[in-house]
């Protein structure tokens, strides 16, 4: 389908969460047999929708309990120092953020540079939907129901040169919508970064919005990353530039405290933040009491993903 611009939505539009999972589960088990991942065409136009197409490749850790966390979970628990240290900060002063009208700079080793706006940035791809945990080096996670494109399918239409070897982006810098950016807590813009090959794998997802509706403020609107195998530090939000770059880019946290935050990040219950352990996690939404399950090597996605690493020291390269 063609991406228009974002509607304004009233929460009265937003799909019930009880009618949404009703018929993601109708259609996990008519189609995916239990697959640990769901990914099926969304967001389609009503009387028109699509067949599912066949399933991405699954953590199967993951099928044991997909289901999503409440979109009341999702939309009030956040990490965005843009608007605050507080995990509520985000839903609290995100209001006044304006995502439309959106542009994004393309720079770098690319042959197909420029400012673009949203509409050119997703171009006509059909939004796809996938049901991925997020988890964060707080020890804590949730599951989301994200909406989006396969970001290499966005960044091949860019052309990158052979001498393109990271992706690099930023998030907009507007301290007066954005009140955390006037703390002087991190120095913004906020950074992050890929290798071209982790840019370009299947499972990263540059996502448009969660529950079949656009992206609240608070989650990241209207473009963030979303990366299943690593922590959610590098889903990068609200982006505005995108950099083909032959070095490895800046990154705001691994600048910002290094002992803590590699440039990697993939999920690793065996290299511990100096503060705590990443052996286990706590589902967001369960209760303060409710036990913690073990974390997994690339959050499940090893099969997948471990092949990007080869020959890499992941202990040292955290």
């Amino acid at each position: 389908m063609l991406i228009r611009q974002k509607p304004a939505i009233r929460p009265s539009e937003i799909t019930p969460e009880s009618q949404y999972l009703d018929r993601r589960r109708f259609i996990r088990s008519a189609s995916l047999a239990g697959s640990g991942l769901l990914f099926a065409a969304g967001c389609s136009g009503a009387g028109d929708e699509p067949p599912a197409p066949a399933p991405a490749p699954a953590a199967p850790n993951e099928a044991a309990d997909l289901t999503p966390n409440s979109f009341a979970d999702i939309t009030s628990y956040n990490n965005f120092y843009e608007f605050g240290l507080d995990k509520g900060d985000p839903a609290r002063y995100a209001g006044q953020f304006k995502s439309q009208p959106w542009t994004v700079t393309v720079d770098g080793e690319a042959e197909n540079t420029g400012t673009f706006d949203f509409a050119a940035i997703v171009g006509p791809h059909t939004i796809e939907e996938r049901i991925y945990r997020l988890r964060c080096v707080e020890a804590w996670s949730m599951v989301v129901p994200w909406n989006g494109i396969p970001l290499g399918d966005v960044l091949r239409r860019f052309k990158p040169t052979s001498r393109a070897k990271f992706v690099a982006f930023e998030t907009v810098v507007r301290p007066a919508e954005m009140p955390g950016q006037r703390a002087g807590v991190l120095d913004f813009p906020y950074r992050e970064g890929l290798t071209i090959a982790e840019a370009m794998h299947p499972l990263t997802l540059l996502a448009t919005g969660l529950y079949g509706v656009d992206l609240p403020n608070q989650n990241g609107a209207p473009l963030r990353l979303i990366i299943p195998w690593k922590y959610g530090f590098k889903s990068i939000k609200s982006i505005v530039r995108i950099s083909f770059t032959e070095t490895r880019p800046r990154t705001t946290w691994s600048d910002a405290a290094p002992n803590e935050y590699g440039f990697y990040a993939n999920v690793n219950p065996d290299v511990d933040h100096p503060r705590w352990s990443q052996a286990r996690e706590r589902r967001i939404g369960s209760g303060l009491f409710a036990a913690k399950q073990p974390t997994l090597p690339f959050n499940g996605y090893g099969d997948d993903v471990a092949g990007l690493y080869s020959g890499l020291n992941l202990v040292r390269n955290f």
